[in-house]
């Protein structure tokens, strides 16, 4: 089956209604969750995962859970066939309450499901490409720059040669930029 052929029986619909709820979830970088969902299924399609519905369907509300914690996950999971996935995924990329954000990165690179790290990574290449100096100082951008170079390259390296490829630039651009601008204030 070819890459149309592939899509053409993916359903998303479901799942876009359900993570439009993240409209109202802001990011400092401007927009919204919502976009950014969608943005991370972007970068799993453009490196043509196209036939993993359940990563696809996942990508599209991965924060949902973690930001909204009144989400009804039972709702989630009746919505078809492959919900129970869908949302078993989406809980392993959330990070419960409680854990640092490293002891969970740590966890997932050294536990994690290969679509569990596919999809973490799609998220953090689409968290690199929006991080910016006018909404981030330089300690908190050097600080995730060395957070996604020390557990997220890793999972890329695992799971895809190309998606780490791509994120080794960002971080090696991103910390380029860092040392050639002025950071007023911060």
């Amino acid at each position: 089956m070819d890459d149309t052929g592939k899509l053409s029986n993916l359903v998303l619909a479901p799942w876009i209604i359900k993570a439009t709820a993240l409209i109202g979830k802001q990011r400092n970088v401007g927009g919204n969750q919502f976009r950014h969902g969608l943005a991370t299924m972007a970068i799993l399609l453009d490196y043509k995962l196209f036939d993993d519905y359940v990563l696809l369907k996942a990508s599209v509300v991965h924060d949902l859970i973690e930001d909204l914690p009144e989400t009804n996950e039972s709702e989630l999971r009746r919505l078809d066939y492959q919900a129970n996935q869908v949302v078993d995924l989406v809980k392993e990329v959330s990070r419960p309450k409680g854990q640092t954000k490293t002891d969970f990165l740590k966890s997932l690179l050294e536990n994690g499901s290969r679509n569990a790290k596919l999809l973490k990574v799609a998220d953090r290449i689409s968290n690199l490409t929006d991080l910016h100096r006018d909404h981030y100082s330089k300690a908190k951008m050097t600080s995730y720059l060395d957070q996604s170079e020390k557990y997220i390259l890793p999972m890329a390296n695992q799971v895809n040669e190309n998606m780490a490829i791509e994120l080794k630039d960002l971080i090696d651009k991103r910390r380029k930029q860092l040392n050639f601008l002025k950071f007023p204030g911060f």
